[in-house]
């Protein structure tokens, strides 16, 4: 296992972040395969493209589970859930 404790990050806190590092990987690799994104406006009226939506997906669920850690307190897989729901929300129509 790898040593975190130079940070006090704990493993829930490094997979976070590789977990967005992979988002960030993958949708470059996304964008040099097809690039464009085709820019569409959705719901909100604004036009966005898929960097847009991932970044938004990412905002919200940010705000997502500071709510729920303020109104419900730990665990968080309840917010989880709603930040994945949300996320295929944002990137079906946004």
């Amino acid at each position: 296992m790898i040593d975190l404790s130079w940070m006090a990050w704990t493993w829930q806190t490094a997979l976070f972040f590789a977990f967005i590092a992979t988002l960030l990987i993958v949708m470059t690799i996304w964008e040099i395969r097809h690039p464009g994104g085709a820019p569409r406006r959705g719901i909100l009226g604004i036009v966005t493209t898929r960097g847009d939506r991932l970044f938004i997906s990412l905002l919200g669920s940010a705000f997502i589970n500071l709510a729920w850690l303020g109104l419900a307190g730990p665990p968080l897989w309840g917010a989880v859930a709603i930040c994945l729901i949300y996320a295929l929300a944002v990137f079906r129509w946004v």
